[in-house]
């Protein structure tokens, strides 16, 4: 696997964490990505959902937390990614 890396920022930390985006998507208007924190087989992984307004320079990404959200975004992410499989 070869993805696409981010930089994440927690803001109240400033603490950085490196992702590995696996996967994109929108829902209802709103861009989602499933990262990873690691390339290997077994890998934790999140759903991020992008709440950065349209002027801003950079994008913000918060953790999906609300469970009918996740559930409805990773069906998604689910087809998307046939030979992949996902466990909450």
């Amino acid at each position: 696997m070869n993805s696409e890396r981010l930089i994440f920022t927690y803001e109240d930390t400033g603490e950085q964490v490196e992702f590995y985006i696996v996967e994109q998507t929108k829902v209802n208007g709103i861009s989602y990505i499933l990262v990873t924190d690691s390339e290997e087989e077994d890998a934790e992984c999140l759903i991020l959902k992008d709440t950065s307004a349209p002027q801003d320079t950079d994008s913000i990404y918060e953790i999906v937390e609300n469970e009918t959200e996740l559930l409805a975004v990773l069906k998604v992410f689910e087809e998307l990614l046939e030979d992949v499989d996902i466990e909450m």
